[in-house]
C-alpha cells in the first residue's frame, strides 16, 4: 500500500510527465501522473474515443493488482509449494526488482519505438507470464514468472501512460490522467480484498489467472484501435542496454544475498560473494553511466540534491511500508490463523491511515518545512514498528497488530507528502519525465528491498514458513524496522529542503 500524489508537476514517484513537442515522458508503472504540458496541448482538440483509455487503463489494472494480491496469498503459495522464508519475499521482490529496476529502461524504449507495439508487447509477456505463474508447481517456475511479469509491467506501464498523453488532450487528457490516478489508489484496497476472496473461495492460483481473458481482449482490442505513430529510425546505441542489465542484476545479488541469511548465515561465503557482487555492479553501473552516449540516469540528475534526498527517502519509507505489509500478513495468517480474505479485510483501517496521514501532511506543510513533517512522519512509523515488535503468540488483532499498523500507516502517509512535493522542486520542466522516472524508481527498488531486508532480519530468529519462526521473527524484524526509521529521520532533516513551500498535494492511497 503506497500513496500517491497528484499535486503541481510532482508526485510521489509517480510519473510527472512533461510533454514536449507530442512526446511523453517515462512514467512509473502504476503511475499518478502530473502533468507539466506546453505548446498548447491544454487545448481540447477534436474529441477521441475513450476506448484508447479503457484500454491503457485495464493494462494498469492488471500490473497495480499483481503487487498487492499476493499479499494476501503469500501464506497459501507457501503451504502448497512448501516455500521457505526466503523463498516467500522472492515472490514479492522478483516482481517489484524487475519491475523498478526496469522502470528507466522501458521508459526509454516507449520514447523511441512505437509505443502501440511496445504496449502491447509487454501487456502480451504480463498476461502469458501470470498464467505460468498460476501453473507453476516450484518455487523457481514461480518466481522466475513473477520477474517475467515484472519485466512486461515495466515495459507496459510508461508506454500505456504515453499512449494516453498522446492519444488525448484538453478535459480528455485530464480526465484520463485522473482516472489512471484513481486505478492506482482503489488497485490496492481491491487488490488485497480481491486476492483474499479469490484465494479462500477459488484458489492461489486464481490470482494469477484472472489475468489472462483480461489481457486477451485488451490485446485484441489494441490491435484494432491503439495508434499506430510513426517512429523515427533508431540504433540500439540508444538504449544503454548494458545500463539496464548492470543496475537490475546488481540489484538481484543484493536480494539474493538478503534471502541467502536464512539458510547460510550473514557470513557465509555464498553471502558475502552475493553482496561483493552487488556492489561491484553498481560501480560499474556508475562507471557505465559516465561514459555511455545516452545514460539511464543523465549525470547532472546526481546534483539535484531535493531530487536525490527525496528519492533515498522515498526508497525507505517505501521499504518499510512494503515490508510490514508482507511480515503483517504473515503474521495474521500463520499466526492468528486468519483466512486470505479476513487478512485482507484487516489491512482497511492500514490504507485509511496512511490518507489521513497525508491529509495531515498537507495541512503541516503550510505551517512548517518539509524536512521537519518527513522527519516527524518517520518517527510516527517508527513508533508504530515498536508497537507491533510487541506482539506475541497470544496477541489478538485488536491490541497487538491494529495499534502499530494503524500508526505506521499515518506516519507513512505524512512522509509521502512532504517527499513528492520537494523531490521535484529544482528539476526544470524539460527534465520532468526523466526525474519522476528516478524517484518511482527509488520507490520500486525501495519495495523490493524492504521486504528482503526486514524478512532477512526476521528470518535470522525463525523461518516465517513456520508458526513458532514467525512468532520469534516478527518482533525482531519490526524492531529492526523501528532502526532504520529513526536512522531515515535523521537523513530527512538533514538533507532535505529546510524551506518552506506553497501550495499542497492531493493524495492517493495506492498499494
Amino acid at each position: 500500500m503506497h500513496t500517491k500524489p497528484a499535486a503541481e508537476s510532482v508526485h510521489h514517484g509517480h510519473p510527472a510527465e512533461s510533454v514536449h513537442h507530442g512526446h511523453a515522458a517515462a512514467a512509473d508503472h502504476h503511475g499518478h501522473p502530473a502533468e507539466s504540458v506546453h505548446h498548447g496541448d491544454t487545448a481540447d482538440g477534436p474529441p477521441k474515443s475513450w476506448v484508447v483509455l479503457a484500454l491503457a487503463l485495464a493494462a494498469q489494472v492488471l500490473v497495480v493488482l499483481d503487487i498487492s494480491v499476493v499479499n494476501t496469498a503469500l501464506p497459501s503459495i507457501g503451504r502448497d509449494l512448501q516455500l521457505d522464508g526466503s523463498a516467500m519475499q522472492w515472490v514479492v521482490t522478483a516482481y517489484l526488482m524487475m519491475s523498478g529496476g526496469g522502470l528507466l529502461f522501458g521508459g526509454r524504449i516507449a520514447d523511441l519505438l512505437s509505443r502501440k507495439w511496445v504496449f502491447l508487447t509487454g501487456l502480451a509477456v504480463f498476461t502469458l507470464a501470470s498464467v505460468v505463474s498460476g501453473f507453476a508447481g516450484s518455487a523457481g517456475e514461480l518466481i522466475v514468472a513473477r520477474a517475467g511479469q515484472g519485466l512486461s509491467a515495466a515495459l507496459m506501464t510508461p508506454a500505456a501512460l504515453s499512449i494516453i498523453m498522446t492519444t488525448y488532450s484538453g478535459r480528455q487528457r485530464r480526465l484520463g490522467l485522473t482516472l489512471w490516478g484513481a486505478v492506482g489508489s482503489l488497485g490496492v484496497a481491491a487488490g488485497v480484498l480481491l486476492g483474499g476472496a479469490l484465494t479462500t473461495w477459488a484458489g492461489w492460483q486464481t490470482i494469477f489467472w484472472i489475468n489472462a481473458p483480461v489481457g486477451a481482449v485488451a490485446l485484441l482490442a489494441g490491435l484494432k484501435v491503439i495508434p499506430a505513430a510513426a517512429t523515427t529510425r533508431t540504433t540500439l546505441a540508444q538504449f544503454d542496454v548494458a545500463g539496464a542489465a548492470t543496475v537490475i542484476t546488481s540489484l538481484a545479488a543484493l536480494v539474493y544475498g538478503l534471502g541467502a541469511t536464512e539458510q547460510h548465515g550473514w557470513l557465509s561465503a555464498r553471502v558475502l560473494v552475493a553482496f561483493a557482487t552487488s556492489a561491484a555492479l553498481a560501480v560499474a553501473f556508475g562507471v557505465r553511466e559516465g561514459k555511455a552516449a545516452n545514460p539511464l540516469v543523465p549525470p547532472h540528475t546526481w546534483k539535484v540534491k531535493s531530487l536525490v534526498s527525496g528519492t533515498t527517502v522515498m526508497l525507505g519509507v517505501t521499504g518499510l511500508l512494503v515490508g510490514a505489509v508482507f511480515l503483517t500478513s504473515i503474521f495474521v495468517q500463520t499466526v492468528m490463523g486468519y483466512s486470505a480474505i479476513r487478512a485482507g479485510v484487516a489491512f482497511v483501517p492500514f490504507a485509511l491511515a496512511i490518507t489521513l496521514g497525508t491529509g495531515v501532511a498537507r495541512h503541516a506543510l503550510a505551517h512548517g518545512a518539509p524536512r521537519v513533517v518527513a522527519a516527524i512522519g518517520l518517527v510516527v512509523v517508527a513508533a508504530g514498528a515498536v508497537l507491533l515488535a510487541q506482539a506475541s503468540a497470544g496477541s489478538t488483532f485488536a491490541t497487538g497488530i491494529l495499534p502499530g499498523l494503524v500508526t505506521i500507516g499515518l506516519g507513512v502517509g505524512m512522509v509521502f507528502a512532504p517527499v513528492s512535493i520537494t523531490a521535484m522542486a529544482g528539476v526544470p520542466h524539460q527534465h520532468a519525465g526523466m526525474a519522476s522516472g528516478f524517484l518511482m524508481t527509488g520507490h520500486e527498488v525501495g519495495a523490493a528491498l524492504g521486504v528482503a531486508v526486514l524478512s532477512a532480519v526476521a528470518n535470522s530468529a525463525g523461518s516465517l514458513a513456520s508458526a513458532t519462526g514467525v512468532v520469534n521473527g516478527f518482533p525482531r524484524g519490526f524492531l529492526a524496522a523501528a532502526g532504520i526509521a529513526v536512522v531515515l529521520a535523521v537523513f530527512a532533516f538533514l538533507r532535505m529542503p529546510a524551506g518552506r513551500v506553497e501550495g499542497g498535494a492531493g493524495m492517493h492511497m495506492h498499494h
